[in-house]
């Protein structure tokens, strides 16, 4: 096993939670991996993205029991990328793969989420649709290529906004419980199609603050 790297742990107040920790505590007593719970949160991710990509082709009680399934999965994601950190750090499971496995699985969780959302609005928008929950995903790889960017210039990794991670999965939230009701108004579609725009806006957004803190940080130090 090897020392944990707190200096990329994003900040979450959820972590501080008493059956959060509880949780993670039945997980290391159990033997249970973080590497495994990180693995875990791509399953869900497959499971989301399916939903949701579904849900632009269904309708009735069917589109709606799929996109309730697309919030569970969503929340289910972010319960593991809390517990495998809580496994790995305060119990002292984290292996020398850690960093791998706290990485990759979210990049690909997070492209997974934000397609699926894009085929979501299809009904709508055949081709914006779809297209706008690829430039999502890009944009989300891109904020986390930033950060990494910036921890490979040895300074401190950034997780502002204004849609980090949990806003981004926060929001993607909102549209699909949105998405339960737009039938109403006769829509289908159209609520992920606007949110997934408002989402590449203020996605792009924090890239654009993050590179702009980097480069001021550099500039400083030459």
């Amino acid at each position: 096993m090897t020392d944990p790297d707190l200096s990329n742990r994003r900040p979450v107040k959820f972590r501080a939670r008493r059956w959060a920790q509880a949780l993670a505590a039945l997980l290391a007593r159990q033997g249970v991996s973080p590497d495994v719970i990180s693995a875990l949160s791509v399953a869900f991710a497959v499971m989301g993205c399916a939903a949701l990509a579904l849900s632009g082709v269904s309708f009735g009680l069917g589109r709606g029991v799929l996109l309730l399934l697309a919030v569970v999965s969503i929340q289910m994601r972010l319960l593991c990328n809390v517990l495998d950190g809580l496994v790995a750090v305060e119990h002292g499971k984290g292996g020398p793969l850690g960093p791998v496995w706290n990485e990759l699985p979210d990049r690909l969780s997070d492209a997974l989420f934000l397609i699926g959302a894009g085929y979501a609005a299809s009904d709508s928008a055949p081709q914006l649709g779809p297209a706008l929950g690829w430039l999502c995903a890009v944009l989300a790889v891109l904020t986390a290529y930033v950060r990494e960017l910036g921890r490979a210039l040895d300074k401190p990794a950034d997780f502002s906004g204004p849609l980090a991670k949990p806003q981004r999965m926060g929001l993607l939230s909102v549209m699909a419980l949105v998405s339960l009701f737009e039938s109403a108004w006769g829509w289908h579609g159209q609520t992920m199609l606007g949110g997934l725009g408002l989402m590449a806006a203020l996605t792009a957004l924090t890239v654009w603050n993050r590179t702009a803190r980097l480069a001021t940080a550099l500039s400083e130090d030459a």
